[in-house]
């Protein structure tokens, strides 16, 4: 599979779970529990941190 459809299947998996989508993308790192958090506080704000964490590389 090519980036790109890597990264619409991570971006669909953000979406349903937010956090799954940044482990895919970083691992355990800052930005994963950052997203737990966001999520935590509130579902849009853990899908919009997910997935400008996938399209920011």
């Amino acid at each position: 599979m090519n980036e790109a459809a890597v990264d619409i299947i991570r971006i669909l998996l953000a979406i349903i779970l937010p956090p799954l989508g940044v482990f895919l993308q970083v691992g355990l790192g800052l930005h994963f529990w950052l997203n737990i958090l966001l999520t935590l506080c509130g579902y849009v704000p853990g899908i919009i941190h997910a997935i400008w964490v996938i399209l920011r590389k």
